[in-house]
């Protein structure tokens, strides 16, 4: 069977979460639950380490302005956790060659990651917390459960995540305007703070 779909859907993954994909993924083989998962996912320092940076993400990602600067700082991990994942199911499996399954997994979670950040830039531009808390909680149920559904069933989670991911870029597309503007009214801030400063 080909690794492709999970390769797909780990990608996706990746790039809302990859410490996540990372811990499921491991704790799914070391359980014995998938014989799909590289021993290298399984081993405990990276469960250890996974499980350590899913929780400082869990706290990060549920606070206005601290989620940018983090999504800004994952812009490189991201993508490269999604490859590396994808390059080493891809090793396990033999039916994809890695570098291939690299790029497959590093793309999908560049593209993914590119949603997520774009839409908590929208989002910290309403004055409440709630909503970055709601999205935080969505986002981490959603890998979850798209990855956990995709070691039983790859081409259907793989098919949910594609879907997920259109409808994701298509939502950025809506909300750029609004990110734009927000960034404008920053820069404007910024500014006028600078001269009140230099202003005796």
């Amino acid at each position: 069977m080909s690794v492709l779909p999970l390769v797909f859907t780990s990608g996706w993954a990746s790039g809302i979460n990859a410490y996540a994909v990372v811990l499921l993924l491991g704790l799914f083989g070391a359980t014995g639950l998938s014989d799909d998962v590289p021993q290298t996912l399984q081993s405990p320092p990276v469960l250890i380490v996974a499980g350590v940076l899913f929780l400082c993400e869990a706290v990060a990602d549920k606070i206005p302005y601290v989620d940018s600067v983090w999504d800004s700082v994952h812009t490189v991990v991201r993508p490269a956790a999604g490859a590396w994942v994808g390059a080493l199911l891809a090793g396990r499996s033999g039916s994809l060659p890695d570098v291939a399954a690299g790029l497959i997994g590093g793309s999908t979670a560049l593209a993914s990651h590119t949603v997520k950040a774009g839409t908590r830039m929208a989002v910290n531009t309403s004055p409440e917390p709630f909503s970055n808390v709601v999205l935080s909680l969505a986002e981490d149920l959603g890998v979850g459960g798209v990855v956990a559904f995709a070691m039983f069933h790859p081409e259907a989670a793989a098919v949910i995540a594609a879907v997920l991911l259109a409808g994701g870029l298509l939502l950025l597309v809506f909300l750029v305007s609004r990110i734009r503007r927000f960034l404008r009214r920053r820069a404007r801030r910024r500014e006028e703070r600078r001269t009140a400063i230099r202003t005796p």
